[in-house]
């Protein structure tokens, strides 16, 4: 009976052992971001510099490391990609990199269930390698980071930042295959006016073909007239066509229409170009 109740309070004091919880040196994150019509997912783990010299120390020169702390980096992209000019399948993989004091070189790596750098080095497993330029910080970053910025339809910037360091891995998405795939598919039924207007403003923001742009936005906005932003993004297309006089009647349709629904950004808007067109 006494071990047995030796035993109890020994797994008592386990489990309150268990329940402590404290910061972690290197906390996870996860980060989302939609570029294009593309889905961007990455996790990896954030070590501080701490007074620590890294690049060159914490983090050698010329040794694979594993982009981060604890379990490896990941990037998972919704659809096959470049990165760098070089091609990725839509997929998850681990990041690793070989810093240097001027370039690293990046490896996807497709195993991606590791804790830190793979006990053996498959060099069969790199999906994508590359090899891009350091650029110093002006003000040390104390945490590592991966950012994505410097978005557009078609790509975007990210960044690994760390110390003095900043490295930027150019992202190229397939958002004009996808986008004109579904136009396509919406404009061979019965497109809806919202259908038209997205089509006209994807033409429009992309600099494509304007003549078509306007063919689509005249038939929403015949669909639907009480739409401001319609009339705005008809207004633009009729003046990047240098058709100014309708590009005006438009204008003034869309600014009659943001003054009856209150949007103060549009009435400005349409009566600084309604003036610019004017003359």
């Amino acid at each position: 009976m006494k071990t047995l109740s030796f035993y109890l309070s020994l797994l008592l004091v386990v489990s309150l052992q268990a329940q402590i919880t404290v910061p972690q040196p290197s906390p996870t994150a996860h980060l989302e971001q939609t570029v294009g019509l593309t889905q961007l997912t990455i996790d990896y783990s954030r070590p501080s510099m701490r007074g620590r010299t890294i690049m060159g120390d914490l983090v050698p020169f010329g040794e694979i490391w594993r982009t981060g702390a604890n379990k490896n980096t990941t990037f998972t992209f919704g659809d096959a990609v470049q990165v760098g000019g070089q091609p990725l399948e839509a997929g998850t993989y681990a990041l690793y990199t070989r810093p240097g004091k001027e370039n690293w070189t990046l490896y996807f790596y497709r195993d991606t269930n590791n804790w830190g750098i793979p006990q053996n080095w498959e060099a069969e497993k790199i999906a994508a390698t590359l090899t891009l330029p350091v650029k110093m910080r002006a003000k040390a970053k104390e945490t590592f980071t991966i950012s994505v910025d410097e978005l557009s339809n078609n790509g975007a910037q990210i960044i690994l930042s760390w110390e003095q360091v900043d490295l930027a891995i150019p992202l190229a998405v397939p958002t004009q295959a996808k986008a004109m795939a579904s136009i396509k598919s919406s404009l061979e039924k019965n497109p809806s006016a919202g259908d038209l207007y997205n089509a006209a403003s994807y033409y429009f923001g992309e600099n494509m073909d304007l003549k078509q742009a306007e063919q689509w936005i005249s038939k929403a906005v015949q669909l639907e007239n009480d739409k401001y932003w319609m009339f705005r993004l008809q207004a633009k297309v009729l003046a990047a066509l240098n058709q100014k006089d309708k590009a005006i009647e438009a204008a003034k349709k869309s600014l009659v229409l943001a003054e009856k629904a209150g949007n103060p950004d549009y009435v400005r808007m349409n009566k600084a170009d309604i003036k610019a067109w004017g003359n």
